[in-house]
């Protein structure tokens, strides 16, 4: 008999939302402007978490990073004493492979300046867009993805001897011999002619840009043919043991410190950071962005609230008579209560899953149209129909008890 009656609720629930199609629809805007934010940030920011995590495992692991400044600074303005540090140099790279017990390969990583605009020809073909990337051999036993797909790396040779030669990333090689056999042939980087010894595995984009439009010269050689700043040079480091990431760190902070003369109690004038500090960096970012998204769906999600408090305070007052009769043929309040609260419901529910349709489309766009790997996870879709749902619970509460405690005998004398 229960179960009857709250099939009736229901049941007239629904025909009375019907009935003001528009009403309803414009009372739920606010929600699916809420919910549907909630699922196209969300999928959008997960995407990104997920290739940068498959990015950082792919490169390899136990990685240590020195750099001339902390990572993340060139977002903000950095301190006075940041910027009067000295250069890290190539000669700190070698002293740490040959001072430190700890450290099993070291790899430098130096940008040619990239505002030169320095091309990559073969013949008639140019390439203006490809990055010039000084490494020392040990490259690729750090960087596991940066392996030879034909021909073969630099040697410790090439760098000793500072000679011209060099490998290509898996897209500049196919822009500069798409029908050829690139290696030992000679191109030209800038005004030097530099010989292929060397095809690297392809590694794909990130965020739409290609990880192998480059070219690979002995560092040592780039520093001799073409600018560079020394601010952009890296010195990538893996330890001997796995997990000794924090006494290698340790070491290696000893060995700079003692080159560089930096007094006892003074800060260090260099970075080290790992991967962690990397992930943690971008997760602030990403922190950000979700704060952002709360912000405008909160705000979202209030306004679809008050709508919908709005909208159910004038039904009340236009379902007055309606409820008098109800009550007088023996509806008891709980059944207004319910009635009114399920209305209320349904509406951001409504919305909620319109909201989450929506957001589903955006983020399939998305991806489809753009660089962002977007991704939409079952947590967000919960999260987005629940929230939905609670809206209406806290903002119907008040309407739906203001139905229930009308009195039957004013009720039904009202016009």
């Amino acid at each position: 008999m229960r179960a009857g009656i709250l099939g009736e609720i229901v049941h007239m629930a629904v025909d009375s939302l019907k009935s003001h199609k528009m009403r309803s629809f414009l009372t739920i805007l606010g929600i699916v402007i809420g919910v549907m934010t909630v699922i196209a940030m969300v999928s959008i920011i997960q995407g990104l978490n997920r290739s940068v995590l498959r990015e950082l495992e792919s490169v390899g692991s136990d990685l240590i990073i020195v750099a001339k400044f902390e990572p993340g600074s060139q977002f903000v303005r950095r301190p006075e004493e940041e910027r009067q540090r000295k250069d890290l140099t190539y000669d700190d790279a070698l002293a740490l492979e040959q001072e430190s017990p700890l450290v099993k390969a070291v790899a430098v990583q130096l940008l040619a300046d990239i505002f030169q605009g320095i091309p990559v020809k073969y013949q008639n073909v140019k390439s203006e867009e490809s990055l010039i990337l000084g490494m020392n051999e040990q490259y690729p036993q750090v960087l596991s993805v940066y392996q030879p797909l034909s021909g073969r790396f630099l040697s410790e040779s090439d760098v000793r001897h500072s000679a011209r030669v060099c490998v290509l990333g898996a897209d500049l090689a196919e822009i500069l011999f798409p029908h050829t056999n690139p290696l030992g042939k000679e191109i030209r980087i800038g005004p030097e002619s530099f010989q292929v010894v060397g095809v690297l595995k392809k590694r794909g984009t990130m965020f739409g840009q290609s990880q192998d439009n480059f070219a690979g010269i002995p560092v040592t050689t780039l520093m001799k043919y073409f600018p560079y700043d020394l601010e952009q040079l890296q010195i990538i480091v893996t330890p001997k043991k796995h997990g000794y990431i924090p006494e290698t760190i340790e070491d290696i902070t000893n060995i700079l410190r003692k080159r560089r003369k930096v007094g006892f109690g003074k800060a260090n004038d260099f970075a080290i950071f790992t991967q962690d500090t990397i992930v943690g960096l971008y997760n602030q970012i990403t922190g950000a962005a979700y704060l952002v998204m709360i912000v405008i769906s909160s705000i979202g999600l209030l306004v679809g609230g008050i709508g919908v408090m709005n909208i159910m305070l004038v039904s009340v007052k236009e379902r007055t008579r309606e409820i008098g009769i109800r009550k007088a043929i023996g509806a008891r309040s709980a059944d207004i209560l319910k009635q009114f609260l399920f209305e209320a419901v349904f509406l951001t529910g409504t919305g909620g899953i319109l909201g989450i349709a929506i957001g589903y489309l955006i983020a399939f766009l998305v991806k489809a149209a753009t660089p962002l790997p977007a991704s939409v996870t079952s947590w967000s879709v919960v999260l987005g129909f629940v929230v939905s749902v609670s809206v209406g619970l806290f903002f119907g509460i008040f309407p739906a008890r203001k139905a229930a405690r009308l009195d039957p005998i004013i009720s039904l004398r009202y016009e």
